[in-house]
């Protein structure tokens, strides 16, 4: 009788310890249950992206339907901003120069950067981590920099570049002086700037290709150029789609190299539409006139970089 009288107390003690637990696991996951929840964890990164991305945005699609000096009140026009547009001829000849310079600063990076890529994968080098580091370089240096030094490299006086060729018994031209050449050497320069970036893509994307689709096509008969074709180009099919897609970018938005090696020059024969954006808003204070070219060469690279990556990279995949 006392031992059960005893034992009562002890089971009642652990029952209202049960009771509470589940009590304080219920209001747990009530607070887990909140459709708040998830909101007030992503608040910050919509904070950041709506002050910094979201708003700008807005602002700049606002500002080009008005004229605007940058002092006084934006006057609302409407939609005269893009029917100038249509009809500058500044801005047409500025379009075609970046239409110009894509295969310098798409195709031509990503061949330079598809063949080092190859061969260090196939040779197998122990030194290619060094060689990766120097390829990249370039890529993550400013492009500011990038201008300045070629720029110097490339001076028809005392330019290295010059000197050796006269050394060589070639007459050297002016470079970024040349009507003819200015524009090609610009886009060698970017092209230079570019192609380690697709080496270390590429690269990355054939250590991910299984070495049994290597052995099958071996055991097919398959040489190193069909190995090439029917092995690694298929399966770097995302990375060329990548590395298109960032190259294709950066020459629709191509303004620090130019700036610091022609600035547009000579005559007008290197000037890009970033470039004559930042002329019309700063220069001749056409502020409204300015964001309208921004407007357009950001849809442009959105459209052309959505169907380089839906044909190259199969989006839809």
């Amino acid at each position: 009788m006392l031992a059960s009288s005893r034992s009562k107390p002890s089971q009642l003690g652990e029952a209202e310890l049960a009771a509470k637990a589940d009590s304080a696991g219920r209001s747990r996951a009530a607070r887990h249950d909140s459709p708040w929840e998830p909101y007030i964890y992503l608040l910050p990164g919509l904070l950041v992206f709506g002050l910094f991305v979201a708003l700008p945005l807005g602002g700049t699609i606002a500002l080009s339907f008005t004229e605007w000096d940058g002092y006084g009140s934006p006057t609302f026009t409407g939609l005269s901003n893009y029917v100038y547009a249509a009809s500058d001829p500044l801005f047409r000849s500025a379009a075609w120069h970046n239409l110009l310079l894509i295969p310098y600063f798409a195709l031509l990076p990503a061949f330079l950067g598809l063949l080092p890529a190859v061969l260090v994968q196939q040779m197998k080098l122990r030194w290619a981590p060094l060689f990766r580091v120097g390829l990249f370089l370039p890529y993550i240096m400013p492009g500011v920099l990038i201008g300045v030094v070629w720029r110097w490299l490339l001076n028809p006086v005392f330019g290295p570049v010059n000197a050796l060729l006269k050394a060589i018994g070639v007459n050297p031209p002016t470079w970024l002086g040349d009507f003819r050449l200015a524009l090609p050497t610009v886009g060698l320069i970017g092209a230079w700037a570019a192609y380690g970036f697709c080496y270390v893509v590429f690269l990355a994307g054939m250590q991910k290709i299984p070495r049994e689709l290597y052995e099958a096509a071996r055991l097919d008969g398959a040489n190193g150029l069909e190995e090439f074709r029917t092995v690694t180009l298929p399966g770097l099919r995302r990375e060329m789609a990548v590395v298109l897609s960032v190259n294709l970018i950066n020459a629709l938005r191509v303004f620090d190299v130019i700036a610091a090696t022609t600035g547009g020059g000579p005559g007008r024969e290197t000037n890009v539409v970033a470039l004559h954006m930042i002329d019309s808003a700063f220069k001749i204070n056409r502020v409204g006139y300015g964001t309208t070219l921004a407007v357009l060469l950001t849809l442009v690279t959105l459209v052309l970089s959505l169907l380089v990556l839906r044909l190259v990279g199969g989006l839809n995949d």
